[in-house]
């Protein structure tokens, strides 16, 4: 099973990640921009994705992975169950997410130019 210890462990890798909250969750972000967090009922990962046909197409995808909610519906972020997701494919979440969020000048730091 998947932690949130690991997400910030793999977070810790790329620049200007900051362990935060959001809305009283534990959050990860990217000069205070929104990458991922964790959630309760059901325990889950959020994570931000390029845009809703992403998240549909992760769910359509890998159901038994990820899913959504109403609260959710429209919005460019995906539900990722901790029993299922495993650890290569956390590692991807993360990096897409903070590639999606992180600056030009950031990205170019990650990639050495």
């Amino acid at each position: 099973m998947a932690s949130w210890d690991d997400v910030i462990a793999i977070g810790g890798r790329f620049p200007g990640v900051e362990v935060t909250t959001s809305y009283g969750r534990p959050a990860l972000k990217v000069v205070g921009k929104f990458m991922c967090s964790v959630r309760q009922d059901p325990d889950a990962f959020v994570f931000r994705v390029l845009d809703v046909p992403d998240q549909q197409a992760l769910v359509r995808g890998q159901p038994d992975v990820f899913f959504t909610t109403p609260h959710y519906d429209g919005w460019p972020y995906v539900l990722v169950n901790m029993d299922a997701v495993g650890n290569e494919q956390l590692a991807e979440l993360v990096e897409d997410a903070w590639r999606i969020r992180a600056s030009k000048k950031l990205v170019a730091q990650l990639e050495g130019g």
